[in-house]
């Protein structure tokens, strides 16, 4: 069993403080999870500045907000990366500790990679990396693009107005009794094609994970086969509080990923710090979804469905809850596996929109019936759906959500959060306006590039940079690329 550094690096987070320093942190976090939830709590600081204990007392806080004012006086956040940070410890110490859960949360980003052990499929997803980064907005950089996510249920039965994913009712959970071996199997043929890069998977979806009351078996599975407890996201944690607590023990017993709790209201979060004590949660963070909290919703799935409806009855201004750049929920950029339908689908992290409504894009599914079944459908998912080399027969357009505009020795690609430009002086502008006309496949433009005078060497790994950036539309499989070419093409022949 393999320990990556990401691993290293969370467990680093807790053993390098001592039991005093985590149960500060742990106080710390609890005045910051009520604070970003309650705007009670909010209004009775503001009307309490002189002594704002009063206030925390009030709401059963620990915590002294007057020993950390560079967390919610407004007039104070300028200390927070200055020399004043000296004063105030406490702040000091929650701020280390947020860098330290961002460090992490980047490793994991890191320890998807599978260039060595499968380089096709680390081409395929190290290009929708670099595709969300200008695709995504305000998500990109909270997606760190685990290679794989498994359903141990069908539906859930929470029914959150905002779920991303716009999960259906329940319909049902996978017993571990009845498909333990199987499940064993399919995390394994996983292990044996990706090695570590599996560490970064979950156990949920469109589901819930607390709706299956074997789950925390499954995932002890996956911590001996992998080397990793996936991550828990729970939006019911107080519904089987015996399964949720044996939960945060193999939190305990292995640490190598925070859990997390969705809070649906201040109610919620109130029944969730009477149940659990400030400690106990010291390894969850509290995903604050409630009306008046300061996160915002992802614009998918049903969230996006209620902004549509807004706008319908005329009552945009209700839209401010909703941040619209903040495009989806989907992390994965890899396979998506219902233990209970025994389907495995091709996914990446996309804008939610009419055509994804639900903020992920599918690009091939596969049914299986055993583990050996499951590797299988794998390998064909791969084999048909990613390239080894740039695709000479693909045709060759820009994403339509960017904007190009030559530069010298090239373009810049403008899209709703960023700017790249791809440059070479002896092809690079000439390539842009080829890709830009709509009219070539990639091994068209190289063919043009080379009549111009450019080198061929030179022109392939130009458009292969180009392909690799994730700025090109993507295509689905070779047939999906054939068609569009030949409707294309179709469309360009003038009627007689």
């Amino acid at each position: 069993m393999k320990i990556t550094k990401a691993t290293r690096h969370y467990r680093g987070i807790f053993e390098t403080r001592s039991a005093e320093q985590i149960r500060e942190l742990a106080h710390t976090k609890r005045f910051m999870e009520r604070l970003a939830t309650d705007p009670a709590f909010r209004q009775a600081l503001g009307e309490n500045l002189a002594c704002p204990s009063k206030a925390a007392e009030a709401f059963g806080l620990e915590l002294d907000p007057a020993e950390v004012p560079t967390l919610w006086r407004v007039d104070h956040r300028k200390w927070r990366h200055s020399d004043e940070r000296q004063r105030w410890p406490k702040a000091a110490a929650w701020d280390d500790y947020i860098k330290d859960m961002l460090t992490h949360r980047d490793m994991i980003r890191d320890e998807g990679a599978t260039e060595h052990i499968h380089p096709k499929f680390d081409r395929w997803r190290q290009r929708q990396i670099r595709r969300s980064y200008s695709e995504l907005g305000a998500s990109a950089h909270a997606v760190v693009h685990p290679i794989v996510a498994f359903e141990l249920s069908e539906g859930c039965t929470v029914g959150c107005w905002f779920c991303g994913l716009s999960a259906d009712k329940f319909r049902g959970h996978v017993s571990y009794d009845e498909k333990g071996e199987m499940w064993k199997g399919v995390v394994k043929a996983m292990n044996d094609r990706f090695d570590t890069a599996v560490q970064t998977g979950f156990c949920y979806w469109a589901t819930d994970p607390c709706d299956n009351p074997d789950y925390d078996r499954f995932i002890e599975d996956y911590y001996h086969i992998t080397g990793a407890l996936p991550q828990t996201t729970t939006a019911a944690p107080l519904k089987d509080e015996a399964l949720t607590r044996r939960v945060l023990a193999l939190f305990d017993k292995f640490k190598t990923v925070t859990n997390r709790f969705s809070v649906l209201s201040v109610r919620h979060l109130d029944k969730i710090h009477g149940a659990f004590t400030p400690e106990e949660l010291m390894g969850v963070e509290l995903v604050l979804q409630s009306k008046h909290s300061l996160s915002a919703k992802a614009h998918a799935g049903r969230a996006r469905e209620r902004v549509q409806k807004l706008r319908e009855a005329g009552r945009s201004e209700k839209i401010s809850e909703l941040e619209i750049d903040h495009t989806t929920i989907a992390c994965v950029s890899g396979f998506l596996v219902s233990m209970v339908r025994q389907t495995v689908q091709l996914v990446v992290p996309v804008p939610g929109s009419d055509k994804y409504p639900l903020g992920y894009r599918v690009f091939g599914e596969r049914h299986f019936e055993d583990a050996a079944s499951f590797g299988a459908a794998i390998d064909d998912l791969i084999d048909t759906h990613m390239m080894a080399d740039m695709p000479a027969h693909w045709p060759a357009r820009f994403r339509a959500d960017l904007v190009c505009e030559p530069v010298k020795n090239g373009f810049r690609l403008i899209s709703r959060c960023q700017e790249h430009t791809i440059e070479n002086p002896s092809c690079g502008r000439l390539a842009g306006e080829l890709i830009v006309s709509g009219h070539h496949t990639m091994g068209e433009v190289v063919s043009a590039l080379v009549e111009a005078g450019t080198d061929l060497m030179v022109a392939a790994e130009f458009m292969d940079t180009v392909f690799s950036a994730g700025v090109l539309e993507e295509y689905s499989s070779d047939v999906e690329a054939d068609t569009y070419r030949a409707e294309a093409l179709a469309a360009a022949v003038p009627a007689e």
